[in-house]
């Protein structure tokens, strides 16, 4: 797809990967719409439009899809959905609170804002869905039990939902990165206890946005994106 002119909506857009990735979208000449729960602070461009946006709650990506075709018109082009938790523990100690977060957050937020442009992109029979997982979602890792379960279910759903949709032109990747350096999605700052042979969120942006600009019969379902050396 070529992306100027084209408009995009990027989730949990404050910092970090979404941040990273909205910045790449505008450079790339993309009309960038922003949807989170708060804005990010140094990030000011003609083209990119702030909505405040709680993806837990299905009214308030409602709310968010009404006012995003208020800015920038009816039609939909990408959806970024980059908002995530993760909160780690022993199972029998965790708090059930922090389980429904993450799947409010990781896995109903995702059902949430993809539901509210699909009619868009059916329209246009063209988009391009990308759902950020986690390489937590291929394999079970002890401690980790509800954010896996929440990035297997975004697996689960990306891979059901590119089958569904693709014969609208419609595309739906799935994208697992591994270690991260933004504290699931604190943008990180070099400093003590950065670690720069970590994937950067730069890094996945760039992932991103090299998917995105793929042939448009051409579909990248699951990307895996890991650290070459994560030993050092």
């Amino acid at each position: 797809m070529d992306l100027n002119g084209k408009v995009a909506i990027v989730t949990g857009v404050s910092k970090g990967i979404g941040q990273a990735t909205a910045e790449l979208l505008l450079a790339r000449g993309a009309i960038v719409v922003g949807w989170s729960r708060s804005a990010p602070k140094s990030l000011q461009h003609e083209r990119f439009h702030f909505i405040s946006c709680d993806v837990r709650r299905e009214e308030s990506v409602a709310l968010a899809a009404a006012a995003t075709k208020l800015a920038v018109g009816e039609d939909c082009h990408v959806l970024i959905n980059n908002a995530g938790l993760g909160v780690m523990g022993a199972t029998d100690g965790f708090s059930s609170e922090d389980w429904l977060a993450m799947f409010d957050t990781n896995v109903h937020g995702t059902f949430y804002c993809t539901k509210a442009v699909l009619p868009a992109m059916k329209r246009q029979q063209l988009g391009h869905i990308i759902n950020v997982a986690s390489l937590a979602g291929t394999v079970g890792s002890e401690n980790m039990a509800g954010y896996c379960a929440s990035k297997f279910a975004v697996r689960g759903f990306s891979e059901a939902l590119f089958k569904e949709v693709r014969q609208f032109g419609i595309k739906v990747t799935c994208l697992n990165p591994g270690s991260v350096e933004t504290s699931f999605g604190g943008k990180t700052v070099e400093g003590p206890g950065f670690n720069p042979y970590k994937v950067q969120a730069e890094d996945v942006a760039g992932a991103i946005v090299h998917t995105l600009e793929t042939p448009l019969r051409v579909l990248v379902s699951e990307i895996d994106l890991r650290p070459l050396q994560p030993g050092k």
